[in-house]
């Protein structure tokens, strides 16, 4: 018995750690079991924290959060055959979202492949265009420094730091028998290799005066997000910023943004600076698309943010005189005093609890010791109509594709990451959708999370759009609306998850002002039936300013 598939598995598992992999998350099987086997022992002494997961697709969102958190790799250790495409969503997102996701995915040997042998299938470059790098090693020969130099390449494309294209990478690993330790003498010690970093660093460009300006603040980074935040205050320039731009905060940011934008200050924008990845709302895509305004894309990484294919400049940075004369500022900040004022008077009057009423009470009941993961659809949008605080959480959320799968593991896995209570605002069918994200065993790492489930039973951002239209209603519950009539609190015990019902707001902020202590379910029960005329009324707020 040769011990190959245990020499190469330790390779593997010493440069992941070597190259500033700390976390690995590993889905059960018996083709990657020497990598397993490895990831155990350096689990054991110390070297890094391993999280195993039954289900290969909650594996690859958990990673996806690991990675968002800690600002680091992460790696996911899948068995082969339809193991390794159960990561693709989780590798999708990570594309879009820069973000370092490692699929390392265990394989046949080559001579099985195409000859019906069990759980083969060809996986070389099972992701196509969406990784960063790829890498395809095999066990057949005890190749040491083949294992490394192509560990070194993969890790190398997946953090970006020779491109500033950060993302997703495969490492296919042809696994030969024994799969179980075996007599292996250990690698010898890699020889150093130092990879220089692309210099990214970029005297920030100066943008003339003169231009009536505003800052656009998508996805970011937490540090980015605070120092647009920074910018739009010393400039006196109207921010707007998403709730995951981690910008929404400040003298300068608007909570009604999005609502301004249908009035007649909208028209008077003559220059837009877009920071992060704004993904939001039409009416911020319709100003991004406009060919009257001068569009300065500012990107930390080598591709960036068009949507409207209209930008003028692309650049690493900018700075933004301060304003000599702020009345432009000042009618924007005047206008979205008058518009919050309406918007709070609307919800208030609501006689039921709506999806804007449970977002503004999570928003306002968090602070900035507090992490919060804005789930997908709705949740995400109500929380950007939320007031601005004083005082905001760390913010994150899957925005590169802005899909419902896997946001309860990716915020399991920031919660992780960052070793801090957490709290995610997600939608009924967001959490169906990745409920083997509730699944933990006994003796994993395990999140202090809570998940606050806004509860309308079924799909209400289809009611806001064309398909909620009076005419399109015949189809409408069945294609879209999807109620589940499913019983949450038994679906939090057969999880063994805390479980707490709130139907108002003063009981969310109750339920919201101790920390979360493992993981627990907060059930939201708001309204759906008239979603579509909220959502009319609080468009036509600003209408007329």
């Amino acid at each position: 018995m040769t011990g190959n598939a245990t020499a190469c598995a330790r390779v593997i598992i010493e440069e992941l750690i070597g190259r500033g992999v700390r976390d690995v998350v590993l889905a059960p099987g018996a083709r990657n079991a020497p990598l397993s086997y490895e990831c155990f022992e350096a689990d054991r002494i110390g070297l890094l924290r391993l999280h195993v997961r039954v289900d290969e697709r909650t594996a690859g969102f958990l990673g996806l959060g690991l990675a968002k958190g800690a600002g680091a790799p992460v790696a996911v250790v899948t068995t082969s055959g339809t193991a390794t495409a159960n990561l693709h969503p989780a590798v999708l997102e990570a594309w879009h979202a820069h973000v370092p996701l490692i699929a390392i995915t265990a394989s046949r040997p080559r001579s099985v492949i195409n000859t019906g042998a069990n759980q083969s299938t060809d996986q070389d470059q099972l992701f196509g265009r969406h990784v960063r790098g790829y890498a395809g090693l095999s066990d057949q020969t005890l190749d040491h420094r083949t294992w490394r130099f192509e560990m070194a390449r993969v890790m190398t494309a997946a953090i970006g730091s020779r491109t500033r294209m950060p993302g997703p990478a495969q490492l296919n690993i042809e696994f030969s028998e024994p799969l179980i330790p075996a007599e292996s003498a250990w690698p010898p010690p890699a020889p150093e290799l130092v990879i220089s970093a692309s210099n990214a660093a970029a005297e920030p460009m100066t943008l003339p005066d003169g231009a009536q300006t505003v800052i656009i603040a998508g996805d970011c980074r937490p540090e980015l997000g605070g120092t647009v935040a920074d910018l739009a205050a010393q400039a006196a320039v109207p921010l707007f910023a998403e709730p995951s731009s981690n910008a929404r905060r400040g003298e300068a940011a608007l909570s009604t943004y999005r609502l301004l934008l249908s009035s007649t200050l909208a028209e008077e924008i003559e220059r837009v600076v877009i920071f992060g990845r704004p993904t939001l709302s039409r009416p911020v895509s319709q100003l991004l698309a406009r060919t009257d305004v001068e569009l300065v894309v500012v990107s930390e990484y080598a591709d960036w943010i068009d949507p409207g294919r209209a930008a003028s400049l692309v650049t690493d940075a900018v700075s933004i005189s301060p304003a000599a004369d702020r009345n432009w500022f000042d009618a924007w900040q005047e206008a979205d005093l008058v518009v919050r004022g309406r918007l709070d008077d609307l919800l208030t009057a609501q006689p039921y609890f709506t999806g804007p009423a449970l977002a503004a009470a999570v928003w306002a009941g968090l602070d900035a010791d507090d992490v919060l993961f804005a789930g997908s659809s709705n949740p995400i949008r109500d929380l950007d109509l939320a007031p601005i605080n004083s005082a905001s959480p760390l913010v994150y959320a899957n925005r590169g594709l802005s899909g419902i799968d896997g946001n309860v593991s990716t915020a399991a896995g920031v919660a992780l990451a960052l070793e801090r209570p957490t709290h995610a605002l997600l939608g009924d069918l967001t959490l169906l959708h990745d409920v083997t994200g509730l699944v933990i065993g006994g003796e994993e790492p395990r999140p202090d999370l809570r998940l606050v489930v806004a509860n309308d039973d079924g799909g209400s951002i289809f009611a806001t759009l064309e398909q909620g239209e009076p005419a399109h209603m015949g189809a409408f519950e069945r294609l879209f609306g999807t109620p589940q009539g499913l019983q949450f609190e038994a679906l939090a015990a057969a999880a063994r998850v805390g479980y707490r019902r709130v139907q108002t707001a003063g009981q969310l902020t109750e339920a919201l002002a101790q920390p979360p202590v493992g993981v627990e379910l907060v059930d939201a029960v708001i309204d759906r039936a008239h979603r579509r005329t909220l959502d009319r009324e609080i468009t036509a707020l600003a209408a007329t300013l």
